[in-house]
């Protein structure tokens, strides 16, 4: 048994906006440890957001990971032999979590040239309450809608 929680790291904000969400979201698009390439990427997403809606690129993401942040999931639990999924609230961290995963994701099975294009593309959709990270939102919230019947068994 752990004794204790694990000590969480603290971030250091992102240069240019001076923001710890940021650094989060880019630690999500890095791969093989080069931060440089992800914050690039980032970077050059936002500006491309802005030159296609007109309006601060920044916003707009924040508004697109508030879009596609969820509020409601379904965790499985077995109960007598059979496994329901039963709705549960989730945590404030991980709303978080989840939702850069799913835009990141989402945005990296977009088809585009760049990872940058698509990434701007996904980032536009969810700030306007489409695309494949906002239906994914939606999924959950409508499962656990349906398995609401269950939610007396809580996780």
């Amino acid at each position: 048994m752990r004794k204790q929680a694990a000590k969480k790291l603290p971030l250091a904000p992102d240069p240019r906006f001076q923001d710890k969400l940021v650094t989060r979201f880019v630690n999500n698009i890095m791969e093989q440890g080069k931060k440089s390439i992800a914050y690039r990427i980032f970077y050059d997403a936002v500006d491309r957001v802005s030159q296609m809606t007109n309006e601060n690129g920044y916003e707009v993401w924040k508004k697109a990971l508030s879009n596609v942040t969820p509020a409601v999931e379904v965790r499985s639990r077995r109960i007598g032999g059979a496994t329901f999924q039963i709705p549960a609230e989730v945590r404030a961290d991980r709303k978080v979590s989840l939702s850069i995963k799913w835009l990141v994701r989402y945005a990296g099975d977009r088809n585009g040239k760049s990872m940058a294009e698509k990434l701007a593309n996904e980032i536009v959709a969810a700030s306007k309450g489409e695309g494949a990270a906002f239906k994914k939102k939606e999924d959950t919230h409508r499962m656990a809608e349906a398995n609401k019947a269950f939610s007396h068994f809580k996780v």
